[in-house]
């Protein structure tokens, strides 16, 4: 089982988040945790220097196992469906500078929220084509680099909530390097079942976050992960669990208990980590 979690690498609004501060002191918690893995959201890659980011990886002993680009939505409005073609350009634009970077730091590209709404005065369908025409265009700027397409439920967009609708648009997509993320917290929304929609997913299925119901770390609500863990154990899953979690009830905590709880349900003890009370979490 491969272990990340979710660092933001520029400042942000997305709550979902349990580092945005402080990069270097983050990934030297993180590791000492026993994380393998950190999924960088950023905002705009151009922001960054490239060099001093894998410097500062290498530092750590840390790899990327995805880069998030849900900022460019959230903080400028970028999307991809937007009814304005100069938006839709800039979002491609973006997501392409993100491809560029996944690809030295041998990550994936995770398509969530700048996939954007169908509007107002817009039809779904026609949103489904723009959507699926950016992405044909994205995935052939690099065919190494994977995109990851995540459902996301239907209280943040109404495009492509579920994993049947997502695995039929893939099918429109047709790129062999486009698949699936998917999300335990969506999928409590909007799934009838998880483990049967993570066996839908098959071969597709890039890359997995995990949250608990009510957002915060694994074993904080009501989802099962023991049986989720073995059910993809079982269906030959090698890709990352990457926890995109509420900073709750501090940063520290959240990461600690995620990481805690997802080894456990695989009868393993995380790496020792004192927390403010000073007890060892084992």
């Amino acid at each position: 089982m491969k272990l990340s979690i979710v660092v933001s690498t520029q400042p942000a609004s997305f709550s979902a988040l349990a580092y945005k501060e402080r990069l270097p002191e983050s990934l030297a918690t993180i590791k000492r945790l026993g994380y393998d893995a950190v999924e960088l959201a950023v905002r705009d890659p151009q922001l960054i220097d490239a060099e001093d980011l894998e410097r500062l990886l290498e530092g750590s002993g840390l790899v990327v196992s995805a880069l998030g680009t849900g900022q460019a939505y959230g903080e400028e409005g970028m999307s991809l469906t937007d009814p304005d073609p100069q938006v839709r350009r800039r979002a491609v634009a973006r997501i392409k500078s993100h491809i560029r970077l996944a690809a030295r730091l041998k990550a994936i590209v995770i398509i969530g929220l700048i996939r954007g709404k169908t509007q107002q005065g817009v039809s779904c369908d026609q949103a489904t084509t723009w959507l699926q025409q950016a992405l044909e265009e994205c995935a052939r700027e690099d065919s190494s680099v994977k995109l990851a397409l995540e459902p996301i439920n239907r209280y943040e967009t109404n495009l492509l909530n579920s994993v049947d609708e997502s695995l039929r648009f893939l099918r429109l997509v047709g790129a062999e390097n486009v698949g699936l993320l998917l999300d335990t917290f969506h999928m409590n929304i909007e799934e009838p079942g998880l483990l049967s929609s993570f066996e839908s997913a098959g071969d597709r299925l890039l890359h997995v976050h995990v949250a608990d119901s009510n957002r915060w770390y694994p074993g904080a609500g009501h989802i099962d992960f023991a049986g989720i863990l073995t059910r993809l154990d079982r269906l030959g899953y090698q890709g990352y669990f990457s926890a995109e979690i509420l900073p709750l009830p501090d940063p520290d905590t959240a990461a600690a208990m995620a990481i805690l709880q997802l080894r456990r349900c695989c009868g393993v003890e995380a790496a020792g980590w004192s927390g403010r009370g000073g007890a060892v979490i084992r």
